[in-house]
């Protein structure tokens, strides 16, 4: 497991590029029939991958000497997004069949927990947030049709997107965790512009939907203070709840967010002005 640590607006400040992208970006998160954890000390979130090819994959036994708990999900709730080809996730004996562009969330106390490809040709790319948790809610899988749309933005602005809320308390209950995902229409570059903090959570970007040449840049920092961060095709960035979190890519992109902190109210942002940007 990578442990990123917390860090000080006054100190993201002073980064050069090498240590922005050290801190904030995480860049491998898909490997074949292994899980990839990133635990970040800023709400104590974990990233990761799951991409099962050849065999069932499952989370290691040891895992709880990061946690300090019995096994993993002991005080833990997981929301994972299917970007590959279609899984099929056991959990403690029941069977949940995801598809691409669908949602599973895990609640507290989950324990046996296997992932598997349908087809290893097509391989599901399980994407995934985790949260502490306190209250075991029940294990749900969500379609795309049942999660919450939103459409914003315009053409003119190019901004023009759709965002789906797949964990949201609209839809279910959670602890903490809400997740979700957004999609760019063709020729529609940014995203969350004018953009926002939220003092009351973090969150978590993670880009997809990318051909190989093409980019996001992310942008990052206090709104007087931006930073930006290239990222690339199925890479993530840790974003303060002192950031701003927007980007602008060289094509449309799809990109799916994880938050967790205070609050799950969707709307509760604070908006900062263009002309306070820096």
């Amino acid at each position: 497991m990578d442990i990123r640590q917390p860090i000080h607006s006054e100190h993201a400040r002073t980064l050069d590029t090498e240590g922005l992208r050290r801190h904030f970006l995480i860049e491998d998160l898909f490997r074949p029939d292994e899980v990839t954890l990133t635990y970040s000390q800023i709400d104590r979130i974990i990233v990761g991958g799951i991409m099962p090819v050849n065999s069932g994959v499952s989370f290691s036994a040891d895992l709880g000497r990061h946690t300090g708990t019995d096994f993993f999900l002991a005080r833990r709730e997981l929301g994972l997004i299917n970007i590959g080809g279609d899984a099929r996730v056991m959990v403690d004996g029941v069977t949940f069949e995801v598809k691409g562009r669908e949602a599973l969330y895990l609640g507290q106390g989950a324990r046996a927990i296997e992932f598997f490809s349908t087809n290893p040709d097509q391989p599901a790319k399980l994407y995934f947030n985790c949260a502490p948790a306190h209250t075991a809610y029940p294990h749900r899988k969500v379609a795309l049709s049942e999660a919450s749309p939103e459409t914003l933005g315009a053409a003119e602005t190019s901004n023009r997107r759709t965002i789906y809320k797949f964990l949201v308390p609209d839809v279910l209950p959670t602890c903490q965790l809400s997740m979700g995902m957004t999609q760019l229409e063709p020729g529609s570059l940014w995203n969350t512009m004018p953009c926002h903090t939220h003092d009351r959570r973090m969150e978590v970007y993670f880009y997809f939907d990318m051909k190989p040449d093409a980019a996001v840049f992310h942008m990052m920092g206090e709104p007087t203070q931006t930073r930006h961060v290239v990222v690339r095709n199925e890479q993530a960035v840790i974003n303060p709840s002192w950031s701003i979190h927007s980007g602008v890519g060289t094509q449309a992109y799809t990109f799916i967010w994880g938050m967790v902190g205070e609050n799950q109210v969707f709307k509760d942002m604070d908006h900062v002005p263009m002309t306070t940007l820096r």
